[in-house]
């Protein structure tokens, strides 16, 4: 049907066509190599150099704010009931008011607060607002006034108190210069609080005329403890500050606690007041 002129019969044949002969770059594909090796090698080096240095940052930062949550749990009877010796009776205390540090990792680290009565702690300021907290409802529920509405504002008040403590020591240290105190420190210093403010509330139950007495004696004991703490613990942690400073400062801490101690230990309905 189709006529294929010039064609030999039997179809098309193909010319063969002569290999190319490529000479391969032996050395190009060596150099590439290498370069690629070196490149990747540096980013790797690099990334690892940048990621490191920022693991460390951040774990410096967080040792310095924060320190391990665990510390401050490491406690025993033993310890428990020293500490509050020393919290409500700051006057018998006859030992020194500086922590005990231990080399750890090449650098020194404060011993727990089971090796160290002047270590702070947690377990005793929440342990010392939930008993508040309690005693706070069963002083409304002897008087009558009762509720579940009034024991969560008396819970915030509470939790205001603690928060407005914290807030006067990191504001004392801040004023003194560069404080590296970490917040759990401070936290558990100011939480400190409760302990003479559950004796209050207590004796009220009681008798009631001795609760002034024992807010007084109470407020009186945590403005030395606060003074004595603040003077050997955290500011020895301040790099440095103005001297004149610091005797105005520690009064200060101290008359606060008159204020402070009255307005928690008011149980009322209305929290404000």
């Amino acid at each position: 049907m189709y006529n294929n002129v010039g064609m030999p019969p039997g179809g098309p044949q193909l010319h063969p066509q002569p290999p190319t002969s490529s000479q391969p770059n032996l050395f190009g594909n060596a150099f590439n190599a290498a370069g690629s090796g070196l490149i990747r090698g540096g980013l790797g080096a690099y990334g690892e150099k940048i990621l490191g240095s920022s693991s460390e940052y951040v774990q410096s930062n967080i040792s310095r704010y924060f320190s391990d949550p665990q510390y401050y749990f490491q406690v025993n009877d033993h310890y428990v009931k020293n500490k509050l010796k020393v919290i409500l009776f700051p006057f018998l205390h006859r030992g020194h008011w500086t922590r005990i540090t231990e080399p750890v990792g090449g650098r020194l680290s404060y011993k727990p607060p089971i090796y160290d009565i002047n270590a702070p702690d947690l377990y005793i300021p929440l342990m010392a607002f939930g008993t508040y907290v309690v005693l706070a409802g069963i002083s409304l529920g002897l008087h009558g006034k009762f509720s579940p509405e009034a024991l969560n504002w008396l819970f915030i008040k509470g939790l205001v108190g603690w928060f407005m403590q914290t807030g006067l020591l990191k504001v004392a240290l801040l004023s003194l210069g560069t404080g590296e105190a970490p917040l759990l420190d401070i936290i558990a210093y100011a939480g400190y609080t409760f302990t003479g403010l559950c004796l209050a509330v207590c004796g009220r139950m009681i008798w009631s005329y001795s609760y002034y007495f024992l807010m007084l004696s109470t407020c009186l004991c945590m403005a030395v403890f606060l003074v004595k703490t603040m003077k050997r613990v955290l500011f020895a942690e301040v790099r440095s500050y103005d001297s004149s400073k610091h005797h105005y400062l520690l009064l200060f801490i101290a008359l606060a606690q008159f204020p402070l101690f009255t307005w928690l230990g008011n149980i009322t309905v209305n929290w404000l007041i």
